[in-house]
């Protein structure tokens, strides 16, 4: 699920942030209309995420934030499966709260423009792109 996905990650770099609140804030708020009894833990387990990605980062271990991603993602995708409803309020704190809060080395906008005729072939990605042509006549 893309939105968890999403979520997780973006909650996970907000941690080292100074917005860090927002995302505790916008996870709590998330948590309170799913399972309002979890929305404190919710809080302690953010502040215990933010405090091991820190000391993480200090010491040059990468693998703790890909850790806390995947975690924070799992999380995410197990609460909209117990609420799909839960999307959409997920969806604006991602667009209006958490988004925004990236610093902007963080975030990217991708115009990508093309135009083929005849036989051409268009390949475009705002990120890695692997193409094989391998038996369809390309060289």
């Amino acid at each position: 699920m893309a939105l968890a996905s999403t979520a997780g990650t973006t909650v996970v770099s907000l941690l080292v942030t100074d917005s860090w609140t927002t995302a505790r804030d916008a996870m709590v708020a998330l948590w309170k209309r799913v399972h309002p009894q979890r929305s404190g833990f919710v809080a302690d387990e953010l502040g215990e995420a933010r405090a091991a990605l820190l000391t993480a980062l200090r010491s040059g271990d990468a693998t703790v934030q890909k850790d806390l991603v995947g975690e924070w993602q799992g999380k995410v995708r197990r609460l909209l499966a117990t609420d799909p409803d839960a999307s959409e309020e997920l969806r604006r704190l991602l667009r209006e709260d958490l988004l925004p809060a990236l610093p902007p080395a963080q975030t990217k906008t991708i115009n990508l423009h093309a135009h083929a005729s005849g036989t051409s072939q268009v390949n475009q990605a705002g990120g890695n792109l692997h193409v094989h042509n391998r038996g369809r006549g390309y060289q």
